[in-house]
């Protein structure tokens, strides 16, 4: 347990204090994002390779401190060795592609060939993939051509929507911020110390990134932040779905994991599911960007960039809070039920409050 306090507090220290070098080289090299009338929502000239610094002291504190104690036996560490062998392969085939559209623009067909290409690496050579529902919708073990096309689906879904929220100061962060705790958390009550150790190192770097972020952001992750996040989040969220059940203690037993990990996500793949429909009904591309998703709406509506990333916080937590109560409810269907109509719920709000304010 100790050992993953001083990952967390690696990672954060090294964002924290690189950033500001960060930033004053991306303004001596002109590395930054300009305001423009179109869907650019900040008002000033802001650095936009942040995802550097996050990539980096994830991955250096992580590596520093990834122990040979954690692991009860070799085969486990061989297996575990092994898959970290391909997540970090993978990221960084993220992080070139992240930074090349930061800095001169990558065509979405390309970036979405390289989220396929990762995720085919993940769900095949890694094997880190979702093979049961655990009983949402009475559905259990699928068959492994259902599990390889739902998994490299939830991979590009799942690292996109993280990409679309990053449209307000600290969204993004916060959001990857929360995810990550969580998922730590559940892998300590698990005894899964790898996994909690990527999470805490991912937790720390977004802590330190977010006081730089936070509104008034001094400077933005960009893409090769953003699809950073979205990749490990969700390879913490799959590999939690995939913990076998044997080593949960009752409580987590009783928790369901899918719920779960859809409660920690729900605002990414809301805004995801909204924001692909509407372009997709208005027969444009789904990757094209756009000004009209929630959190748009919600500066619409008169909230500061501030209050906009707080309301969504506060969400997310409330969708955890109804996640964990899944442990009362005999059908784990149920608690998504009401993880689904709240976040209806918040949705319809939103829209209310924007049309109110025009």
């Amino acid at each position: 347990m100790s050992l993953l306090i001083i990952v967390f507090f690696t990672a954060f220290v090294v964002v924290l204090y690189s950033t500001p070098s960060l930033i004053k080289v991306a303004v001596l090299k002109r590395l930054i994002d300009h305001p423009s009338e179109d869907r650019k929502i900040h008002t000033r000239s802001v650095p936009t390779i942040g995802g550097i610094i996050i990539f980096a002291a994830t991955i250096f504190a992580f590596c520093m401190w990834y122990g040979i104690q954690y692991f009860k036996d070799a085969s486990s560490m061989i297996k575990s060795v092994n898959e970290f062998k391909l997540i970090i392969a993978t990221s960084l085939v993220l992080f070139f592609v992240g930074i090349k559209d930061d800095i001169i623009g990558t065509a979405p067909v390309k970036k979405l060939f390289a989220h396929i290409l990762v995720a085919l690496i993940l769900v095949l050579m890694g094997d880190i993939r979702i093979s049961s529902l655990h009983g949402i919708f009475e559905t259990y073990v699928i068959p492994y051509w259902a599990s390889v096309f739902l998994s490299i689906f939830t991979y590009v879904v799942v690292v996109n929507s993280f990409n679309l929220i990053d449209g307000v100061d600290g969204l993004a962060a916060g959001i990857g911020f929360i995810s990550s705790v969580c998922f730590g958390a559940w892998f300590i009550a698990a005894g899964d110390y790898p996994y909690a150790a990527l999470s805490f190192s991912l937790a720390g770097a977004l802590l330190g990134f977010l006081v730089f972020n936070f509104a008034p952001a001094k400077i933005f992750m960009g893409d090769s932040g953003s699809l950073i996040i979205g990749l490990f989040i969700c390879i913490l969220a799959i590999k939690l779905i995939e913990f076998p059940t044997q080593q949960l203690n009752v409580f987590w037993l009783r928790v369901s994991k899918p719920v779960f990990v859809i409660a920690i996500l729900a605002y990414p793949l809301l805004d995801t599911l909204r924001s692909f429909m509407i372009r997709t009904f208005k027969g444009i591309s789904p990757f094209m960007a756009d000004r009209n998703h929630i959190h748009h709406k919600l500066l619409n509506s008169g909230f500061s960039h501030r209050k906009t990333a707080i309301i969504i916080y506060l969400f997310s937590v409330f969708n955890l809070i109804l996640a964990l109560c899944s442990y009362y409810l005999p059908f784990p269907t149920i608690s998504l039920v009401f993880i689904l109509l709240f976040a209806l719920g918040f949705l319809i709000f939103v829209l209310r409050k924007n049309e109110s304010a025009h």
